[in-house]
C-alpha cells in the first residue's frame, strides 16, 4: 500500500490562507441570498440594513479587512485520507496555521485558555476546534470557519425522545430561534443536527452552518422541513439587525445521523449573516 506524503508546512499554509480568506470574503451563496432578500424585504428599514450589510461585505473583500470585528473561534472540519502521511504533527501544523492567520491577517484574537477561573487571552486565537473524519483516498480536505459568539451563545441542544416526533423537533428549533430573537445579528443561518448522541448532534449542527445555503439536504423529507422552518422563522418578524422585517433567516440547514432506539437528540447552532467558511483540498 502506497502513501502520499504531505509536508506539515503545506497544511499550515493552507489553514492560514483559509482563515484569512473566510474573514475577508463572504461566500457567493451568502451574498446572493442577501441581495435576493433585499428585493423581497417588505420593511424599508430592513432593506436599508441589508444594503449596509452587502456594502460592508464588498468593502471587506476589496480592502481585505475583516467583515466583522468578531473574527470568531477557529473551527475546522477535516476529511483526512487514509493513504496520507504527514511529514510532521498534523494538529500542530493546523494550530500554527491558525496562529499565523490571526497574527498576519490582523484578526481579533478571542480565545481564553481557561473557561471559568483564569480567563486569560491566548493571544493567537488557538487552540482551534478540529473535527477529523478518516475517509478513503490520498488527499486532505479542510473546511475552516470563524465562529462568532454573539450567535454561538444562542445555540441549544435538547435530548428529545422519539415520542416527540417531527412536531416536537420543529417546536424545539422554532423555540430556540424565537428565544434568540435579535441577539445573533439576523439575518441568520440556522444549522440543525438531529440524531447520534449528545455531542454528535451538536457537531452536526455546527457542520450544517458550514454547508452552502443554496443547497438542500439530499433527503426530500428533510429538504422540505428546511423550507418549512425557514418560512416559519421569517414570519417571526425580527428582520435584519432585529429592526423588523420578513428576513430573519437566510437558510435552515439540517444534517442527520443514525441514533439510539430510545433517543432523538436535536441541536440548533445559530450563525449570523457573517457565515464565514472556506474549503481547500491538499
Amino acid at each position: 500500500m502506497s502513501f502520499r506524503k504531505i509536508k506539515a508546512e503545506t497544511v499550515t499554509e493552507t489553514v492560514r490562507k483559509l482563515f484569512m480568506d473566510c474573514n475577508y470574503y463572504i461566500g457567493d451563496d451568502i451574498m446572493n441570498a442577501l441581495k435576493s432578500a433585499r428585493e423581497t424585504e417588505q420593511s424599508e428599514v430592513g432593506k436599508s440594513v441589508l444594503s449596509q450589510i452587502i456594502e460592508n461585505d464588498e468593502i471587506a473583500a476589496a480592502e481585505e479587512i475583516p467583515l466583522c470585528q468578531d473574527t470568531g473561534m477557529a473551527v475546522l472540519f477535516v476529511e483526512y485520507g487514509d493513504k496520507v502521511c504527514i511529514d510532521g504533527d498534523f494538529e500542530q501544523a493546523v494550530q500554527e496555521g491558525v496562529r499565523r492567520a490571526y497574527d498576519e491577517g490582523y484578526l481579533r484574537k478571542s480565545v481564553v485558555d481557561d473557561p471559568v477561573f483564569d480567563r486569560v487571552n491566548t493571544k493567537d486565537n488557538t487552540p482551534a476546534i478540529i473535527h477529523t473524519k478518516i475517509v478513503k483516498g490520498d488527499k486532505i480536505k479542510i473546511t475552516a470557519g470563524g465562529k462568532g459568539f454573539g450567535s454561538e451563545n444562542m445555540s441549544a441542544v435538547k435530548m428529545l425522545t422519539p415520542s416527540y416526533g417531527v412536531e416536537g423537533v420543529k417546536q424545539f428549533i422554532l423555540d430556540t430561534v424565537r428565544a434568540a430573537g435579535p441577539n445573533p445579528c439576523p439575518p441568520i443561518v440556522v444549522g440543525v443536527g438531529i440524531g447520534g448522541t449528545f455531542e454528535r448532534c451538536a457537531q452536526l449542527a455546527k457542520k450544517a452552518t458550514f454547508r452552502r445555503i443554496d443547497t438542500h439536504n439530499p433527503d426530500e423529507r428533510y429538504a422540505s422541513l428546511e423550507d418549512e422552518l425557514l418560512a416559519e422563522i421569517n414570519k417571526m418578524g425580527f428582520g435584519p439587525a432585529g429592526l423588523g422585517g420578513n428576513t430573519s433567516a437566510l437558510a435552515v440547514n439540517i444534517e442527520t445521523s443514525p441514533t439510539h432506539i430510545a433517543g432523538m437528540p436535536v441541536a440548533v447552532n445559530i450563525c449570523c449573516h457573517a457565515a464565514r467558511h472556506k474549503s481547500a483540498e491538499i
